[in-house]
């Protein structure tokens, strides 16, 4: 099997792996200023009074886009895929250091999902950078 081929499945999973990690658990604050226990872990869709935003729509947009675009065997779709795939790395990483930022003296505990997200945006734009496509010879007249 071509390395392509493999990266074109991983990149598959990769994408049910980034909408899966915006379920998880992101980070943990131990503020005592927010009252309940369940609002002090943050995943990619809730945070304390929606005060870091919904992260998890984006990428799970994402996502999906970049699910359908490597099903596709067009050249404009795997050329969109590398743009897309890197806007989604610029964005994990932005989200992860909005949400791994202490604040108030509080530094939050990293859960897993906010690994699970950076790494599976990564390696998408691996994915989309090495696509699996077939090109047809031209002919000669």
């Amino acid at each position: 099997m071509k390395f392509s081929a493999i990266l074109h499945r991983i990149g598959l999973f990769t994408c049910v792996l980034l909408i899966i990690s915006c379920f998880l658990p992101w980070m943990h604050y131990a503020d005592a200023t927010i009252t309940t226990e369940a609002q002090r872990t943050f995943t990619g869709f809730s945070t304390y009074q929606n005060q870091y935003g919904k992260p998890g729509k984006l990428l799970s947009l994402i996502a999906i886009i970049v699910f359908v675009f490597m099903l596709l065997p067009k050249i404009w779709a795997k050329r969109a895929n590398l743009f897309i795939t890197a806007l989604g790395v610029g964005y994990s990483i932005k989200t992860y250091v909005l949400f791994t930022s202490c604040y108030n003296a509080y530094c939050p505990e990293k859960k897993a999902g906010i690994y699970i997200m950076l790494l599976s945006t990564i390696l998408l734009l691996l994915a989309a950078a090495f696509p699996d496509l077939k090109l047809e010879k031209e002919k000669k007249v």
